[in-house]
């Protein structure tokens, strides 16, 4: 991905403390650097979100959606590959979809975010759903990411999470 001019909610407009927060229930440690440094454990470069172990690597500039994306990924992922995780997360297609449900799921529970909001930020950044929008996946058609979310024990039947990582 590369830099867009779209208005999505970024660190800048955020409180870091409540992301710190949120992230460190998960084991993951919030590292801000400097707006002109590139941004270790980036997959894709420029202001996105980076990984590398139990760091949610990002900088001012950076979409709050990229950094709730990476810390799903960090969440989802298997213990081997958070064990050695440097910048890519890897994972399958039913991984990457309950990444982006849980996405917008942690983003319901952050005050000034929410569902709603989330969905038109990865909407306006260009994630694609068969339904055309993520609102419309989320609500529609992701019931498979839901259930691999709860057989992973990291979120409830009624889509509370659980502030576990995936444990296998």
């Amino acid at each position: 991905m590369t830099s867009h001019s779209i208005e999505v909610l970024r660190l800048s407009a955020y409180d870091r403390n409540e992301l710190a927060g949120l992230f460190g229930q998960y084991g993951l440690v919030l590292q801000i650097g400097p707006d002109d440094a590139a941004i270790e454990g980036s997959f894709w470069g420029g202001e996105e979100a980076g990984l590398a172990g139990q760091r949610l690597l990002a900088r001012s500039d950076t979409p709050l959606h990229s950094l709730l994306h990476e810390a799903c990924h960090y969440i989802c992922m298997d213990k081997q590959r958070r064990q050695t995780l440097n910048t890519d997360a890897g994972g399958d297609y039913d991984e990457e979809n309950a990444v982006c449900y849980l996405q917008i799921i942690l983003a319901g529970i952050l005050p000034g975010i929410g569902r709603e909001r989330m969905c038109r930020d990865m909407d306006l950044w260009g994630y694609s759903f068969r339904l055309g929008s993520a609102r419309g996946w989320f609500e529609q058609d992701a019931q498979d990411a839901r259930q691999w979310l709860i057989r992973h024990d990291i979120i409830t039947e009624s889509n509370t999470v659980t502030y576990r990582v995936r444990d296998e």
